[in-house]
């Protein structure tokens, strides 16, 4: 779970790694749920058959999507939480890039940087955190972003 801290004190946090999530399993079921959610039921994710005879990465892999999606998850878990925080909403990334695929029953994780906090009023903070999307036994990272979230204070 993670820590209360202040505005100030997250502000002081900018450079700083600010968390990393724990280890989520990303299984068949789950890539099979969010190929029904999004209708991208392309062979690569859903037919371990197939993926491990006619694709390079020899078992089936989670969509990109999914992988971002996980964000949220671990987000929760690994980032502050700020005192007087009313809600924050997803703002959007300024770079994403997909830099390993996540292999059906790999384990992943994300580790979180904070590198630009700012008040764009009183009451609205603009955050941008880097973040990496980590492969358990993988040298590379799923994935790599810029990440930018609003806070509103109450």
């Amino acid at each position: 779970m993670s820590s209360l801290v202040t505005r100030d004190a997250y502000m002081g946090m900018v450079g700083k790694e600010v968390g990393v999530s724990s280890w989520h399993k990303v299984d068949q079921k789950r890539i099979d749920v969010f190929a029904d959610a999004t209708e991208d039921h392309q062979f690569i994710h859903i037919d371990p058959e197939r993926a491990a005879r006619e694709t390079p990465f020899g078992a089936t892999i989670a969509h990109g999507f999914l992988t971002v999606s996980l964000l949220s998850v671990f987000s929760y878990e690994a980032l502050p939480k700020i005192d007087g925080v009313a809600m924050g909403v997803n703002y959007g990334f300024d770079k994403l890039r997909f830099v390993s695929p996540v292999k059906a029953g790999s384990q992943v994780r994300g580790r979180f940087t904070l590198t630009e906090a700012k008040m764009r009023s009183p009451k609205e903070l603009l955050s941008r955190t880097s973040v990496s999307v980590e492969i358990d036994g993988e040298s590379k990272p799923a994935l790599v972003a810029d990440w930018l979230g609003l806070m509103y204070f109450a």
